[in-house]
């Protein structure tokens, strides 16, 4: 019996030593623990997305080209940065599942953390840089010059993908992403509005303008995932202190764009049920672009992109006469075959944790 009692005592004296000698291995494990998140979630959001971005350029279309009263898209876009303020802090209160522990978190990371909310400002300060360098791209090059380049912001994403979160992407993939890239550009090509233009263009600005346009849009998108998937932080509270920042920055473009009309006319000039479903659209299609970012990444966000792009035309056909092209139907084969080629989006990206862990792990180790 004395034998069998040393014997446990010494196993279990063996087990604690390798207990503490892993200890910092368990910690780096505990430390970034993954969500469960199914194939089917993730489908589930790329396939609502899609369809909600579809649905939102062709209303978006109906509103800017109707007989009615013209708003104010600038005005539009600020209600929509409101409105998904106001969905996020419902979500938020909802997952929380107590007023104390909603305040309490709203005290913490909001009101508490006014570098978070500096962090999260940045992409709200690039993308406005993005939308100006766009408008100013647009005034200096032809409309079918500006689709096609503009489409380089598919690449470029994938590109800050692998530098800013040190993923790495298979040839084929790589092939897939510049596919999708030439698909995107015939599908939207549109050589008829490449003619003659009543005003003086400098293509060497426009050039330019659209070079910085497609670094900003890459760089933002990318950011915006490397913050989300850096920390634990709830998807909610993110996208709260992003739009934040992003209501302040709308509310400036409203007043240095259409200050004076809006003064003249009213905020809310123009507005019809038609409008309010557009923005309706624009709100939960952000929200879903913030979970898809979250549960898969920024290149998925460019196919389902590109799927919606393809969709809203072949819906604009039925709906407002548009005829389907050989170039479209060349582009909508190379979209569908880039999507086969990527591939379903399998692999765990929730968190960018691990790999920064095991990184200090190696070097603490040499």
């Amino acid at each position: 019996m004395t034998t069998r009692r040393r014997s446990r005592v010494s196993r279990g004296r063996r087990a604690e030593g390798a207990c503490v000698s892993s200890a910092r291995g368990c910690r780096g494990t505990m430390a970034a623990p993954r969500e469960n998140v199914s194939l089917l979630f993730k489908l589930y959001c790329l396939a609502v997305m899609t369809l909600v971005a579809a649905a939102y350029t062709i209303a978006l279309r109906y509103t800017r080209t109707s007989d009615r009263e013209l708003y104010f898209s600038t005005t539009a876009v600020c209600i929509t940065e409101v409105i998904k303020l106001l969905l996020s802090v419902g979500i938020l209160a909802k997952e929380t599942g107590s007023p104390g522990r909603f305040k309490a978190s709203l005290r913490e990371n909001v009101l508490g953390s006014p570098k978070e909310l500096m962090k999260l400002s940045v992409p709200s300060l690039v993308y406005a840089v993005q939308n100006n360098m766009a408008f100013l791209a647009l005034s200096n090059l032809d409309a079918a010059v500006y689709q096609v380049t503009y489409q380089l912001k598919i690449p470029c994403t994938a590109l800050c993908t692998v530098l800013m979160l040190n993923r790495t992407l298979s040839k084929l993939q790589w092939i897939s992403v510049f596919m999708l890239c030439g698909g995107v550009i015939l599908v939207q090509w549109e050589p008829a509005q490449a003619t003659k233009v009543m005003v003086e263009q400098n293509p060497l600005l426009g050039f330019g303008a659209i070079a910085i346009a497609v670094l900003c849009s890459g760089f933002a998108g990318v950011y915006f995932e490397k913050v989300l998937k850096s920390s634990d932080t709830s998807l909610w509270v993110r996208n709260i202190q992003m739009y934040l920042s992003g209501i302040v920055v709308t509310l400036v473009g409203v007043y240095l764009s259409d200050g004076a009309e809006i003064n003249e006319k009213g905020f809310f000039y123009g507005y019809t049920y038609y409008v309010w479903f557009v923005i309706f659209l624009a709100s939960v299609g952000g929200l879903y672009t913030s979970v898809v970012v979250k549960y898969t990444d920024n290149i998925m966000k460019g196919f389902s992109a590109a799927a919606a792009i393809v969709l809203s035309t072949i819906a604009s056909v039925m709906l407002f006469g548009l005829q389907i092209t050989l170039t479209f139907a060349l582009g909508t084969l190379l979209v569908c075959v880039s999507i086969y080629l990527y591939g379903l989006p399998r692999q765990d990206t929730t968190s960018i944790q691990q790999g920064e862990i095991a990184s200090k792990e190696r070097v603490g180790g040499v």
